[in-house]
């Protein structure tokens, strides 16, 4: 399992017209899901992420976890896409969706997040609260 976790001032999700998700302050969670995962994965990125000391103290040093923050998760199968050879990125590594959705949803849940719509094409706006996003795996992950 991989997470893009970007540090926020607010982001949101939109589908056609429609807004479908929103937050303040806190962190915007891109989510990939790839065969091998299971619940066991979700439960421990969940932690990570809800743990990471990625926020400013009152000295204005990355040490404070998200706390009362927001999070807004969208699911993100390409982060799964491979690109090695050639021009068109396969995306065979990432989970389908009987596998990925549940698995989504269980982190969602487990880490209190607002949500895009899972398999819909989303329009995903952000800004950016300082030069903080992170590459998150799962142990074993890069070697799968």
């Amino acid at each position: 399992m991989r997470a893009l976790v970007q540090r926020v001032s607010r982001a949101s999700v939109t589908v056609g017209e429609e807004p479908v998700s929103a937050i303040g302050p806190g962190l915007l969670v891109l989510l990939g899901i790839t065969h091998a995962d299971t619940e066991r994965e979700a439960d421990w990125l969940a932690d990570k992420v809800r743990g990471l000391r990625i926020f400013p103290d009152a000295e204005g040093r990355m040490n404070e976890p998200l706390g009362e923050r927001e999070v807004l998760c969208v699911s993100q199968f390409t982060l799964y896409g491979d690109a090695r050879r050639g021009n068109r990125p396969s995306f065979v590594a990432a989970a389908g969706p009987d596998l990925a959705e549940p698995l989504y949803e269980r982190f969602c849940a487990r880490i209190g997040a607002g949500r895009g719509v899972f398999g819909a094409l989303m329009a995903v706006e952000l800004v950016n609260d300082g030069p903080v996003t992170l590459l998150l795996e799962t142990p074993g992950t890069a070697a799968r």
